[in-house]
């Protein structure tokens, strides 16, 4: 019998202008096999939908008003998927066929946020299309990669092997017209 989800009500947290990642993969660690997670957020939380699929989380997300989003994330299969608290090696976040290797190469690791990701936006809109961009950050950029989708990049991340930062790869949009 599957128990009641596991609630996060992450709203507070967002417009307080706070980071609620940790508390996310704290509660997504310590569910039970099978308990899921409900998160409520002030926005479509994206970026977490890869992250807990590599811990074995599928999700079901849905608009609920005034621009907050549930999301609930069940258990796809315990046999797949990384387990609780394991990382993809650092590599195959990288791993990207075809793609040059980058051209300009950043670190970021200083900047209080939101100076990483105006950066990273900054120097993307001097890049031709295709070419890539290499930053090296203090932590997972999640509220880039909804940037970065809206205009169109393509991107690759994985934290380095001290953990105690997160390469980030993106590559400048191809527009679909010249690639063709």
């Amino acid at each position: 019998m599957a128990l009641d989800p596991y609630e996060l009500d992450l709203r507070p947290i967002l417009r307080a202008g706070g980071e609620p990642f940790a508390d996310i993969m704290q509660a997504a660690d310590g569910l039970a096999p099978s308990r899921s997670l409900r998160l409520l957020a002030t926005f479509e939380p994206v970026p977490l939908y890869r992250t807990l699929a590599r811990k074995g989380f599928d999700h079901a997300a849905r608009e609920i008003g005034d621009g907050d989003w549930e999301v609930l994330f069940t258990r796809a299969d315990s046999a797949s998927g990384a387990g609780p608290g394991e990382q993809p090696r650092p590599s195959a976040g990288l791993t990207a066929q075809a793609w040059p290797e980058p051209l300009f190469h950043e670190d970021l690791r200083d900047l209080d946020p939101p100076e990483p990701m105006v950066r990273v936006l900054a120097s993307l809109e001097e890049m031709r299309p295709g070419e890539v961009l290499s930053a090296l950050l203090c932590r997972e950029p999640l509220f880039l990669f909804p940037e970065l989708r809206q205009r169109g990049h393509d991107w690759r991340g994985a934290a380095e092997p001290d953990g105690r930062s997160y390469r980030l790869l993106v590559r400048a949009r191809v527009d679909s017209e010249a690639a063709a």
